[in-house]
């Protein structure tokens, strides 16, 4: 139980070092209604201790505050009413200084517990929520990138912090081989259930490549007009483009005939070798057109993932989020983190840099 500890303090400490660069005015805008502001992250990461273990499984404990479940749960149909989506920027109250003492207070809490109770219930949902705290902090850094870029001033949350500066580190192609393959999570090692169950597919012959697409490369499609031809994109994603009049990938912005784009480490020019990023599934579809390609399925992207060199951003399937053969929805409220959202959604494979 030693190392759970461990690892339960050492995820709680990076949600607070991603924090200190901050001011305090930054942790509460939301723009728009799919950024959460960093207040709400800290306090909702910290809510998923409080209501899926300590409530239930230490002794005597007494809740922070009642009104925080309302406030800081984010879609657990099961827990009880909770704010909209789009209201979180206007928690203001309670305040950050607030939230942190809230922080450690169920920090103390889940120390004092997992100093007492090893049993595999708790082990899971404490390692189930380290992972979920760590998802958070993925958003949270991708959140604030959104948040501050909304500032005409474009400020700096790091000098270092430039996350889109990386480069391919691997050109040519996998050349894949028909047959049948196994899909699913296998081996030690916490894994979320739609990872599950295990299972075959085959695949027809295909190449998928080993880089990807870089920012030059879609400075070509840009260039050539791709943005303003319907015939590279789906009926869907072109509607998109032209409601939203986009022209080009978020962030992105044209000043005396240069590129820039916005980082967490202010505004930059872009590096035209470095691996593209905040492309749309719809913008990822029409470049893929327009180079006379497709974009793989998840199940070709995982069959040839041990060949790949992938790890610095998500990257865009053409397979819709659909449950694998034998996935059951579990029991109770950890049964609303994934099998409800299998609709409308595309799958992303890969892992950010963030």
């Amino acid at each position: 139980m030693h190392d759970l500890i461990e690892k339960y303090n050492t995820s709680r400490q990076r949600s607070l070092l991603l924090s200190k660069p901050l001011h305090k005015e930054d942790f509460i805008p939301q723009p728009v209604d799919f950024v959460s502001p960093p207040k709400w992250h800290l306090a909702h990461n910290t809510w998923f201790f409080e209501e899926m273990i300590l409530k239930k499984y230490a002794k005597d404990y007494k809740e922070f505050d009642a009104d925080f479940c309302f406030l800081f749960n984010s879609y657990y149909q099961s827990i009880g009413k909770r704010s909209q989506r789009n209201h979180r920027g206007l928690i203001t109250r309670p305040g950050v200084d607030e939230v942190m003492a809230y922080r450690k207070y169920v920090d103390d809490a889940m120390n004092t517990l997992l100093a007492s109770d090893d049993s595999d219930e708790v082990k899971e949902l404490v390692v189930l929520g380290i992972n979920h705290e760590q998802q958070h902090q993925e958003l949270f850094v991708t959140d604030l990138k959104y948040i501050l870029s909304c500032n005409p001033i474009n400020p700096v949350y790091d000098d270092d912090a430039n996350l889109v500066n990386d480069e391919n580190a691997e050109e040519g192609w996998v050349q894949m081989a028909a047959g049948v393959y196994d899909i699913g999570a296998e081996g030690e090692g916490f894994k979320f259930d739609n990872e599950f169950g295990r299972h075959k597919v085959y695949l027809a012959n295909y190449a998928i490549s080993k880089s990807l697409v870089t920012n030059a490369e879609y400075m070509e499609f840009i260039q050539a007009g791709g943005y303003d031809d319907f015939r590279f994109w789906l009926d869907e994603g072109w509607s998109w483009r032209q409601e939203n009049n986009i022209t080009q990938p978020l962030y992105w912005e044209k000043k005396e005939g240069e590129w820039f784009y916005f980082t967490l480490a202010g505004l930059q020019k872009i590096n035209p070798e470095a691996i593209l990023s905040h492309i749309s599934f719809y913008e990822a579809q029409a470049y893929a057109t327009w180079r006379g390609m497709r974009l793989p399925t998840e199940q070709e992207w995982e069959a040839a993932s041990d060949k790949l060199s992938w790890g610095k951003r998500w990257e865009w399937t053409y397979s819709a989020y659909l449950p694998y053969p034998g996935f059951s929805v579990a029991e109770g409220a950890v049964g609303e983190y994934n099998g409800k959202f299998m609709v409308n959604q595309m799958v992303l494979r890969g892992s950010s840099v963030a």
